[in-house]
């Protein structure tokens, strides 16, 4: 299938990104980094951590501590002379054109962050589901389509934040015989001059004025209780409402259902939560060239996609209803996308033009409308978003897998976003370690892993290899023209990251 490269050989993209950084080397040759010098000695921890990143960084880049490469101002600006010829299927379509539609000649695909966008704006005019209220169980990781108000003042009374004693007036104290447990209906009230032992969250009695650590009193012969410290009123209660108090809106719509919501949602009083409904997401897998177990043989690969995407999809927000592994099967891709009621439909290969590569013509066959057809990003060109019928989409997925995770943050991540109610992450920047070399024209998403405030570029990062994301935090967004060391550029977090 076209874009499905065999290992060891360079696939179409890996082509063109040669030729790219040939146009912009004046040798007309692909730009290198320098040598580095040695690296100085350093102590066992950062050896430690340079081992174990050394399995996954660019030899070219050199290590940390060997002083930054001299950058090659060649590799990284376009330099005169012709444009090198673009991937297959890479030429853009502006939105709302029909599928069936010839791309215009000479069109271009669609810049990284319009791509984004154009994703996030499909899913704000889909149909939005009926919220859902749910058990807190079954809440974690959704979101909130009403405000959390509080249902009941916390603490819901005066309690004890130590175990000690609660004492009323000043000591030394005459000690009750029976104490406060947490749980227990209100104690009986003190008298002046009188305690009573106390553990933490227990009701405090009405007329204490403070409550006397255990480590700070101690009782003499004739069992009175003596302070060692000076108790100022008021010591160590948790006064009625501290926290909040009934009808106070502790959360608003739109929050993120972590495990400490569900906590405060229980302890105000909650035994379920209105929620948004997880986007449905199904998984199409196309190749005939893939195996599900053993070792590859007889040209056939495993499939990496099939086990990487449902969880993927998964901690983007989705809920996984069906993976179905189609091959190159055109009439059981047609047969799939018009039977589905998923919300969004993911495919995987089959985005460009060869003669088993079967989701355009599928996308002509049911009339879908066409919103991204191929991205100016590198690896995963060739993705696309299409609009099918009732507010229902689907993405298109290159077949390579580090292609198929650029296509997932570019297309994917914002459409489900949209879709399950989730705010966007804060935008933020981190300077590079090392030089990246960047493509030309388009952007390059690169796998880094972030140390002392510094995103570290990892190697194997062509678009069939996973050995680089499976290392990294982040993938770094790389501008075209590339970026240097020191330079800020955008990361996206992966969602695991997110989590944790």
């Amino acid at each position: 299938m076209t874009g499905r490269s065999i290992e060891g050989h360079l696939d179409t993209e890996e082509r063109d990104m040669e030729e790219a950084l040939a146009v912009a080397n004046e040798s007309g040759e692909p730009s290198r980094p320098p040598a580095r010098p040695a690296r100085p000695p350093q102590d066992q921890h950062d050896r430690d951590l340079e081992e174990a990143l050394a399995l996954v960084r660019d030899p070219d880049q050199g290590t940390p501590g060997s002083g930054p490469p001299t950058p090659d101002p060649e590799a990284r600006t376009p330099g005169p002379g012709p444009r090198p010829p673009r991937h297959p299927g890479s030429q853009d379509r502006p939105a709302g054109t029909d599928a069936s539609a010839a791309p215009p000649s000479g069109h271009r695909a669609t810049p990284w962050p319009e791509a984004r966008a154009a994703a996030e704006r499909a899913a704000r005019s889909a149909p939005r589901r009926p919220a859902l209220d749910v058990p807190l169980a079954a809440a974690l990781g959704l979101v909130l389509a009403a405000p959390l108000t509080a249902l009941t003042d916390l603490p819901p009374f005066d309690t004890s934040a130590m175990d000690g004693w609660a004492v009323a007036g000043p000591g030394p104290w005459d000690v009750r015989e029976h104490g406060v447990l947490a749980g227990q209906a209100e104690p009986a009230p003190l008298g002046d001059g009188e305690a009573v032992r106390i553990a933490t969250g227990a009701r405090i009695p009405p007329d204490t004025t403070a409550v006397l650590r255990t480590e700070h009193g101690h009782t003499d012969d004739k069992g009175r209780l003596h302070a060692t410290r000076e108790l100022p009123q008021g010591q160590d209660i948790r006064p009625r409402g501290q926290e909040c108090h009934t009808g106070e809106h502790l959360l608003p719509p739109g929050t993120h259902v972590t495990p400490a919501v569900l906590g405060l949602a229980a302890a105000a009083g909650y035994d379920t939560l209105r929620v948004l409904p997880r986007p449905r997401a199904e998984v199409l897998v196309l190749g005939d060239e893939l195996l599900t177990e053993g070792l590859p043989r007889d040209g056939l690969i495993r499939d990496a996609l099939g086990p990487m995407l449902p969880p993927w999809l998964r901690a983007l927000g989705a809920d996984v209803t069906a993976v179905r592994r189609l091959g190159d099967d055109a009439d059981a891709l047609y047969a799939a996308v018009t039977s589905s009621t998923a919300d969004l439909i993911v495919t995987t290969g089959g985005t460009a033009a060869g003669p088993v590569d079967h989701v355009h013509p599928t996308l002509r066959r049911v009339g879908a409308e066409l919103l991204v057809d191929g991205v100016q990003v590198r690896p995963g060109h060739p993705m696309l978003l299409a609009h099918i019928r009732d507010g229902r989409h689907l993405v298109g997925l290159p077949g390579n897998p580090l292609a198929a995770v650029s296509g997932l943050l570019t297309l994917a991540e914002p459409l489900l976003r949209i879709l399950a109610g989730r705010m966007a992450p804060e935008p933020y920047t981190l300077p590079l370690k090392d030089s990246v070399h960047g493509h030309p024209y388009d952007t390059r998403l690169i796998p880094v892993v972030v140390r002392a405030d510094q995103a570290v570029p990892l190697h194997y990062h062509g678009p069939a290899m996973l050995r680089g994301i499976a290392a990294a935090d982040a993938l770094a967004v790389v501008p075209p023209g590339g970026a240097g060391p020191g330079q800020e550029v955008e990361l996206l977090d992966l969602p695991w990251v997110l989590a944790g």
